[in-house]
């Protein structure tokens, strides 16, 4: 399996591109700013044409290229319902002082939806790019958060956490939208639930494992087993 990590923006945000190889069909995950430039970049390197764009949730960091790169292809976007008001809203994400901050970095908009928006719900497998990508709806961080996960041909699972778990911390719920109690739910389900070996390729810093983040995680050992 391949996987490109492209940190981008101002804020580092991790996008990815994912195939099963070199040469073929991917998906990728999460382009948000300045992310289409890497990602023409990447696919060009490994020689793979794209075939959908997939969003953990709908924060500016996150989707910000996900039209640029998914409409001038025809490429469907897949997105929880409960975020789609982000991407034509992005300062409703956001606290009052970091929306002034944002509408100066973004402008004063309209902004608009990619062409072909999907969504996707709880337990939904896609199958894209010869993968199999099982959704899981993980509220807390945003009330359309989910993590998308494949696995590898070795039956190693990948989990794409967004900013549900980082590496020795979690994403922030005190923004507009977040859920302290949702947050520790989605810990428990979607992350303390899964096998040790999995990996967690987040949306900020690098990856790490369940089981690391099992061991020394703060935010996870208070998380409801």
């Amino acid at each position: 399996m391949l996987i490109a990590a492209l940190p981008s923006g101002p804020l580092a945000a991790n996008c990815y591109v994912l195939a099963p190889a070199e040469g073929g069909e991917c998906v990728v995950v999460d382009p948000g700013q300045e992310a289409a430039e890497q990602v023409d970049k990447a696919l060009a390197e490994y020689h793979l044409t794209p075939v959908a764009v997939l969003l953990t949730h709908g924060h500016f960091d996150h989707v910000w290229s996900a039209a640029e790169i998914a409409d001038g292809r025809g490429l469907p976007v897949y997105l929880h319902p409960e975020d789609r008001g982000l991407l034509t809203e992005p300062a409703a994400g956001v606290d009052p002082g970091f929306a002034a901050q944002l509408s100066a970095l973004l402008g004063p908009g309209p902004f608009s939806e990619p062409a072909d928006l999907r969504e996707v719900a709880d337990g939904r497998h896609l199958e894209l790019a010869g993968l199999r990508v099982e959704v899981r709806h993980t509220p807390g961080h945003t009330p359309g958060s989910v993590v998308y996960t494949v696995t590898t041909e070795e039956g190693v699972p990948v989990m794409f956490a967004g900013d549900l778990v980082f590496a020795g911390s979690i994403g922030r719920t005190d923004f507009p939208g977040g859920d302290t109690a949702a947050m520790d739910r989605s810990l428990a389900d979607a992350v303390l639930a899964r096998p040790d070996t999995t990996q967690i390729l987040p949306g900020h810093g690098p990856g790490t494992t369940v089981e690391r983040e099992r061991a020394t995680n703060p935010y996870l050992r208070q998380a409801p087993a």
